[in-house]
Formats: C-alpha cells, structure tokens, sequence
C-alpha cells in the first residue's frame, strides 16, 4: 500500500507566541528564579534537623522552593517581573 504524502495546508501551522508573551514569560521566570534564591537564603526548605526526610528530602527540596517561588508569581509576586519585561520591551523595541 502507497503512502501519499499529505499537502503542508493540510496542517496550519501553530500559532507563534508574540514577542510580548515570550518577553512576559521570560521576566516571570526570573522573578521566580530571584524569589527561590531569596526563599533559600531565608532558609525555607532547609530540612529540620530532628525528624526529617534525610538526604531525599535535601536532594527535592529545590524542587519545593522553585514550586513555591512560581506560585508567589503567579499570585503576584514582588512586581519584579513587571519591571524586568518593561525594561525588555523597551529594549527590544529599539532592535525590531
């Protein structure tokens, strides 16, 4: 049995996310990476010395803070990401 190849119109390409939205994306990763960092140093998921999980809960507890920062951003974060994309945008303004 021959397999005919479909025509490339067949399959509409995907929609391209817009330079805004990749620009949005990038601050809030940033501002999550900023907020885990800080939640580190303030010693959040720091397992405690009696009772804890052992060296599993040490190896996944970045997985917790990186979790609980990208909801902080979600929920609103600190404004950073707001401030880090008007800064991007405003440079890559002067590029396009």
């Amino acid at each position: 049995m021959a397999v005919s190849a479909v025509p490339s119109s067949a399959h509409p390409p995907l929609p391209q996310a817009s330079q805004e939205e990749k620009l949005r994306d990038v601050s809030q990763q940033l501002e999550a990476t900023f907020l885990a960092e800080m939640l580190k140093s303030a010693g959040f998921g720091k397992t405690p010395d009696a009772f804890g999980g052992g060296s599993g809960e040490d190896q996944f507890s970045s997985f917790l803070v990186q979790a609980q920062a990208e909801k902080m951003v979600e929920a609103g974060g600190i404004s950073l990401a707001e401030q880090i994309f008007n800064a991007l945008r405003d440079t890559s303004d002067g590029i396009s």
